[in-house]
């Protein structure tokens, strides 16, 4: 009934926002969205009895979709325009029909852990008496994590003689779009898993208070080659990737975070943010005159990542008016015709064109491919899909949250919601070569799932 309530909310709340947007009122339109997305989160999040759950996976989405829709609404730049009913509904349906069947199959789920624990004499899995990891699991994870960036570092490398040039330093302004080998890049950009193993490995370590100050500098260092790689890809986007990986595993792990460390590690990353931005050659002018603010006095940092957000769903709403026809699967089986090769053989497959405000900016929403191949009913589809999928992972995050890599898997997802106005990331070949990954890793370091031989379960 309370989820019933909040969508009940945040559905008057963005039919009241499209109402004055149409009517020009932009800065209400926003207000109003932002007041969804904050309600949406809120609803999601708490648990009662001033229990909140900060990394629930409907509450991460509605705060970052219906926050990045606020955002939007204020139609600062030129680019903007005023969305019609279609992509309105699209947008609206990506949300409910994501949060309507991630609250029932939660609930689902939840009658059938109680159901269990009453035929197990009221005792649930958390109840359970916690175990001790062992030490060969947790030198399966430093091997693990060391495999991985040497993995990395060997395709880097591999690009870097092949095409002979390294974008950090190229004066090209996209040069990282051209350092890129087939199915070697994959490896490369491989290296946003290994900080959050290092810091799931240095949390362990702490907990079985075993940590000593050589391995801290080992894990620095890991963690700091692993950082080097997007820095010399020059890649903005796998460096934030990481870090909030990292952020969320350390999290996952119980650790809690102090907010002086938090702040200080947040200005380091902007800082190398707006460096490569300028290792880009991205100056000031020529981000002004493709994001083609209203207020040409608009300050950088606030222009960049505004049109970093709102452009996003202005592209959505471009296919929207613009898409011809349908690509009936296409675009959302774009992982499939990459790894079998019928990208080489039906090169037509993998050619369909975007459809954006301007050519250089290509950044997408989570829905772009959904509706591409089957307009708003492939997205209230792909959603209903996507939340049927998070309360799963859930439910096999509060059954097996000690996991490191269920916390690596939980970490990527909720990634992939926080950035959900950033890209279509189940379309991604990466996204799934990630996926894959995390599997051989719950293959190599959570083996034989004895009794004795498991991490130590936490309640979440």
């Amino acid at each position: 009934m309370k989820k019933a309530a909040v969508c009940a909310l945040v559905s008057v709340c963005y039919g009241s926002a499209a109402a004055f947007s149409v009517h020009g009122q932009t800065g209400a339109a926003a207000l109003l969205m932002a007041a969804a997305a904050v309600a949406g989160a809120a609803g999601f999040m708490h648990r009662g009895r001033g229990e909140w759950d900060l990394l629930d996976p409907a509450g991460l989405y509605s705060l970052f979709w219906l926050g990045g829709q606020a955002v939007a609404c204020l139609k600062l730049s030129r680019l903007s325009e005023p969305w019609d009913a279609v992509t309105w509904l699209s947008l609206y349906l990506a949300w409910l029909c994501f949060a309507a069947v991630y609250a029932a199959v939660c609930a689902l789920s939840e009658r059938r852990l109680r159901g269990r624990a009453e035929r197990n004499g009221g005792k649930t899995e958390s109840d359970r008496p916690a175990v001790s990891s062992d030490d060969a699991k947790l030198r399966r994870l430093r091997i693990a994590e060391l495999v991985l960036l040497l993995a990395a570092w060997t395709a880097f490398v591999t690009e870097a003689v092949t095409l002979r040039f390294i974008p950090l330093f190229s004066p090209e302004p996209h040069a990282y779009s051209y350092f890129h080998l087939t199915g070697i890049h994959y490896f490369t950009v491989s290296c946003v898993l290994v900080p959050p193993l290092a810091v799931q490995y240095l949390a362990e370590t702490a907990r079985r208070k075993a940590l000593t100050r050589r391995t801290a500098l080992e894990q620095t260092a890991v963690m700091a080659a692993a950082f080097a790689l997007p820095i010399l890809c020059v890649s903005r986007f796998q460096l934030v990737f990481s870090a909030g990986l990292a952020l969320l595993c350390l999290l996952l792990a119980g650790r809690r975070v102090r907010a002086g460390r938090l702040a200080a590690g947040a200005v380091v990353l902007a800082a190398i943010y707006v460096a490569l931005t300028f290792a880009r050659h991205h100056d000031v002018t020529y981000l002004n005159g493709i994001f083609e603010m209203k207020d040409a006095a608009t300050p950088i940092y606030v222009t960049q990542p505004y049109m970093y957000i709102a452009n996003n769903y202005e592209n959505f709403h471009v296919l929207v008016r613009d898409l011809p026809a349908h690509a009936h699967g296409l675009r959302q089986l774009f992982p499939v015709i990459a790894v079998t090769g019928l990208k080489f053989s039906h090169p037509e497959w993998a050619a369909l064109p975007l459809y954006t405000t301007k050519w250089e900016l290509t950044t997408l929403t989570l829905i772009y491919d959904a509706y591409y191949d089957f307009g708003v009913i492939g997205v209230a589809a792909f959603a209903a899909a996507l939340g049927a999928a998070c309360a799963l992972l859930q439910t096999l995050r509060v059954r097996h949250g000690a996991d490191p890599a269920v916390r690596l898997l939980f970490a990527q997802t909720a990634m992939y919601l926080i950035l959900s106005f950033f890209t279509t990331w189940f379309s991604n070949p990466t996204t799934w070569f990630y996926y894959g990954i995390t599997f051989l890793l719950w293959l190599y370091v959570s083996r034989e799932r004895k009794k004795g031989d498991s991490y130590e379960r936490t309640e979440v």
